[in-house]
């Protein structure tokens, strides 16, 4: 069976690599690429693998990639992602900021995979755009650029900004992609190869639902969980959440006793200090502000509090960002 559409020429990838991204990503954009061009038996697609100073890039696994090019360095891409994964000062490097804008204003189309939608969110790139990043990563950049369209997706495509929460969720973007500009016959033809079951559309759940992830069996608990998620900033009383799932507070206690081993107030502040950890090691935000955004009226106690849950202070972790 003859795959692909014709093309004049191959399209080209701008993988750009910063220094310690996810192999997975790495690997999940590279295969599906190799693969539609072993299928086809042509050369659908090709790749370069771009650094900021043209040097190795060390991934967070700690393997190193050798480079083909540096950023500014002339080549014939068709499009460029960028990939990146812990939070940290490179997702600040004002070369690469700097480069973004010049290649924006060529007109090339830009992606960022896992944490890269930082650097085009600081490149000022993203405006109205519907974008997406890592659901780990989501609730920094909401608060570092409150203005973004920012959906929570597995991916996104808006125009010419391609943005992606990561980990196998990359693969379906490059699926969808590929599917876009050569056929959905190619894309399932790759699925097949990496025995994927399907291509997930981009409104699929980035997490598993809460119930999968804590066991929960009971669908009340459940329930009360999923509402202190959308009220770390703004929690919600004991007696309200046992009201709007049909229970007394006392009943609600003995269900996170018998499930969850705690009580009610318990799991909640650990909620909410899991949130305030991620803002302060993935943003400049004050530990006043991130105190206030995790639901803290007191500075000091959210700091008690911290120290209690991690061993160290919110500071240690502040200076890590």
């Amino acid at each position: 069976m003859t795959y692909g559409f014709a093309s004049p020429e191959p399209r080209c990838y701008g993988i750009v690599l910063v220094d310690q991204f996810p192999m997975m990503d790495f690997s999940a954009i590279i295969e599906p690429l190799r693969s539609a061009n072993r299928l086809s038996e042509r050369t659908l697609y090709e790749w370069r693998i771009i650094s900021v100073d043209g040097e190795p890039v060390a991934s967070s696994s700690g393997i190193s990639i050798i480079a083909d090019a540096a950023i500014g360095e002339p080549l014939r891409v068709d499009r460029y992602l960028l990939l990146s994964g812990i939070v940290g000062p490179q997702l600040a490097d004002r070369r690469l900021i700097g480069w973004l804008r010049r290649a924006d204003r060529q007109g090339i189309p830009l992606g960022g995979i896992c944490t890269a939608a930082f650097l085009l969110a600081r490149a000022g790139l993203l405006g109205d755009r519907r974008c997406t990043i890592h659901w780990e990563s989501l609730p920094s950049l909401a608060e570092e650029f409150p203005d973004l369209n920012l959906t929570g997706e597995l991916f996104e495509v808006d125009g010419h900004r391609f943005t992606c929460s990561g980990g196998l969720a990359t693969a379906d973007l490059i699926l969808h992609l590929i599917a876009a500009e050569h056929g959905k016959a190619l894309a399932d033809a790759i699925c097949d190869q990496f025995v994927l079951e399907r291509i997930r559309q981009p409104n699929e759940r980035q997490r598993r639902a809460t119930n999968s992830r804590l066991l929960v069996k009971s669908p009340k608990l459940y329930s009360i969980i999923e509402q202190m998620g959308c009220h770390l900033e703004d929690p919600v009383s004991r007696s309200d959440l046992a009201n709007a799932v049909g229970l007394s507070t006392r009943q609600v206690e003995r269900l996170f006793r018998k499930h969850l081993g705690c009580t009610v107030s318990r799991h909640y502040r650990e909620m909410r200090l899991q949130r305030a950890q991620l803002l302060l090691r993935q943003t400049g935000m004050s530990i006043l502000d991130v105190s206030v955004a995790c639901g803290f009226t007191s500075a000091s106690h959210f700091s008690r509090c911290y120290r209690q849950l991690f061993g160290r202070s919110p500071r240690e972790d502040s200076a890590l960002a």
